[in-house]
């Protein structure tokens, strides 16, 4: 069993310092970002994928692909997913920026970065993937994954950020998800059926790029309930 005793810190006398290094992420990151290109996409997946699992493979030509269309990677510059698509931005001579956390496993930077920013604070990162994302492609992941995921999928839901392209990739991984979205969370009322169009499920690269293209081109928004695998 986990050790859940209370420990008592005096938080006081490091609040203030707190508060100034969250400001200077903050100022960091903005500076660092904004002059990137604008159309940049944010994968999000799990850092425990080897390079030998097809996700692994699967991610790295989506970074090609998204290279070759002209759209920057942002990733959290860890390995896993985000080295995949890291890579394969990098490997076409696209713009890889990675969000490094500071974490005391896991969270190694990868290589293939052509912009590097490292982060103390979740939410401060998360900020810095959403401010600047004009979409959003998610891969099978752990709690990291699922924990960006709801955040992305609340601000859009909401109207904190403008409506951008979500996209799954790997229906059999997420159909689970998907089918509990629709027959627990909607049935129960919890969501509508309009935050269900928010999300667009496929099962490769390219046809994720693809459904980012014409999402971009038309504006066209998703329709997950005819889309996904029941």
């Amino acid at each position: 069993m986990k050790d859940y005793s209370n420990q008592q810190i005096d938080f006081m006398p490091m609040d203030s310092w707190r508060v100034m290094r969250i400001m200077s992420e903050f100022v960091e990151s903005f500076e660092t970002m904004r002059n990137k290109p604008r159309m940049l996409v944010s994968v999000f997946g799990s850092a425990r994928t080897a390079p030998d699992d097809p996700v692994y493979t699967s991610a790295r030509e989506l970074g090609n692909r998204l290279a070759e269309a002209g759209y920057g990677v942002i990733t959290g510059g860890g390995p896993g997913v985000m080295e995949a698509a890291a890579r394969g931005a990098y490997e076409k001579g696209g713009v890889s920026i990675g969000l490094n956390i500071e974490l005391p496993f896991e969270q190694t930077p990868n290589p293939y970065q052509t912009t590097s920013i490292s982060f103390n604070y979740f939410f401060v990162r998360k900020v810095s993937f959403l401010k600047y994302s004009t979409a959003v492609i998610v891969y099978p992941g752990g709690f990291g994954t699922l924990d960006e995921l709801s955040e992305v999928l609340t601000m859009v839901q909401t109207g904190k950020i403008n409506l951008i392209p979500i996209i799954f990739v790997n229906r059999k991984f997420w159909g689970g998800l998907i089918r509990w979205f629709k027959n627990t969370m909607l049935a129960d009322g919890m969501i509508s059926a309009e935050d269900m169009e928010l999300i667009e499920v496929v099962d490769s690269a390219e046809e994720a790029v693809e459904y980012l293209k014409e999402c971009h081109r038309y504006g066209k928004r998703s329709s997950v309930i005819n889309n996904h695998q029941e």
